[in-house]
């Protein structure tokens, strides 16, 4: 089959979307081995560096980079009071940009794979209350950052609600790391503590939510 053609069957077919976005992802991924977000905000002049690490945090929970660790840097930079803002803007414009290319990319031809009753369950869920349902996911401890970016980005849930959601879910703790890197240099103050007790709390919370799927999941087999 000729170049041309070949080309224009990929181009035609309904999983090449899907495929260029798995990739997409594999490739942010595998890049983390050669940047070091805070490093590379480091370098940056004083008034540039808040934006650069917005966008610096946004790729980074592209590349599936620890949001937390990402947090903590922030701390480390700016301190609690401007990094828990940077922070929040960095999470909820990487969740921006993964239901973009989520939706841009993949929606239309994995839609036929919600049939199961729990996805089609989720995806009307999140359709017709978007934003509860996704404020919910971002604050319950454990539920992974990216798969509600990618679940919502497969549903019929707008981008407005969505972003307002991811916002508001993710500043309890968000700003408990944050503050926590930015109060690591005084590790008994009142302000590491507080936020060293909320991060076991979250751990914990998220500990239970696990278990509590590990017995439901035998009974939803």
């Amino acid at each position: 089959m000729p170049v041309p053609d070949l080309l224009r069957r990929l181009a035609r077919s309904r999983w090449t979307r899907p495929a260029l976005l798995v990739l997409l992802l594999a490739a942010a991924a595998g890049s983390v081995a050669f940047w070091d977000p805070r490093a590379l905000a480091t370098g940056v002049p004083g008034i540039w560096r808040a934006p650069v690490f917005v966008a610096l945090f946004a790729l980074g929970t592209l590349a599936f980079l620890p949001k937390p660790a990402l947090s903590v840097a922030a701390g480390l930079l700016f301190g609690a009071r401007w990094g828990v803002p940077v922070a929040v803007l960095g999470t909820t414009a990487g969740a921006a940009l993964a239901f973009g290319l989520g939706r841009g990319l993949g929606r239309q031809a994995l839609r036929p794979l919600l049939r199961g009753r729990a996805l089609t369950a989720l995806d009307r869920q999140l359709t017709e209350r978007g934003f509860r349902s996704v404020l919910l996911m971002r604050l319950v401890p454990g539920v992974p950052f990216q798969a509600v970016n990618l679940g919502a980005a497969l549903s019929g849930v707008r981008l407005g609600p969505y972003l307002a959601a991811t916002l508001l879910g993710v500043l309890p703790g968000t700003a408990a790391y944050v503050v926590a890197g930015a109060s690591a240099g005084t590790p008994g103050s009142p302000a590491f503590l507080a936020s060293s007790a909320v991060i076991v709390l979250l751990g914990v919370l998220s500990l239970a939510a696990f278990r509590r799927g590990r017995r439901r999941s035998p009974a939803t087999a």
